[in-house]
């Protein structure tokens, strides 16, 4: 069906139970949003199932952490996680971990109500994003994000990628 006849769409906190459906669409994901990024060799390691227990874990953290889950007609399209900074030198005592939306939901608001699931109006908190995202890059800055002119190379599946910071 068409995304733009969807009308039932939930965001609503990740459960136990949501750890395959997550992992599947993490996958999937991961597969969209790199495939220019990463080689598809190292894209076809990624595991729905490894991505599922990773899930598993992800879901029984403390409050402190926001995971959500959007559904649309009670399947899961995206999901988003935020919580205390990880970095050293973090600019400020949250992080927006990571926003993930099947393309096909790309452009549908979905996105937009999942950052307000993981972050509150107005709270400052930072995010690295792949330094090639120009999508994502736009959304952040709609959201009141700006570079701060940090950058790092991180190892994604066994290859580099270019990570830049946007901070609020």
């Amino acid at each position: 069906m068409d995304a733009e006849l969807q009308t039932d769409i939930v965001v609503r906190p990740v459960r136990d139970v949501d750890a395959e459906a997550l992992g599947r669409v993490h996958a999937t994901c991961w597969h969209e949003t790199y495939d220019h990024l990463i080689s598809k060799a190292a894209l076809e390691r990624i595991s729905p199932r490894r991505m599922a227990e990773l899930w598993t874990h992800w879901a029984s953290q403390g409050p402190e952490y926001r995971m959500s889950a959007a559904l649309v007609d009670g399947e899961i399209v995206g999901f988003v996680g935020s919580g205390p900074a990880r970095d050293e030198d973090a600019p400020s005592p949250r992080e927006l971990y990571f926003i993930y939306l099947l393309d096909a939901w790309h452009g549908t608001g979905i996105g937009q109500r999942l950052f307000d699931a993981a972050v509150d109006p107005g709270e400052p908190l930072y995010l690295w994003v792949a330094e090639d995202n120009p999508r994502a890059h736009h959304f952040y800055e709609r959201n009141g994000f700006a570079l701060d002119g940090a950058s790092h190379e991180e190892l994604f599946l066994g290859e580099p990628l270019t990570e830049v910071r946007f901070v609020r």
